[in-house]
């Protein structure tokens, strides 16, 4: 009979492409606004947002790229 009965330890995940991969904050255009450094992104999606009537759900603020562990 086993000892303990418990599962065996998790196993690091191998990506299976090999690259690596980032992960984003969604961020808000009011967000945008008030950044020290402005991307073209995030500059065009002001532009969007300032029009009477449009709704906006946010983009991926590329200053906020992080790695997937």
């Amino acid at each position: 009979m086993a000892g303990k009965g418990g599962k065996p330890g998790k196993k690091k995940k191998d990506l299976p492409s090999g690259r690596e991969q980032y992960t984003m904050r969604i961020v808000e255009s009011s967000i945008c606004a008030v950044c020290k450094q402005q991307c073209l992104r995030g500059i065009r999606y002001m532009e969007r947002m300032s029009q009477p009537g449009s709704l906006g759900k946010g983009v991926p603020c590329i200053l906020t790229r992080r790695k997937v562990t």
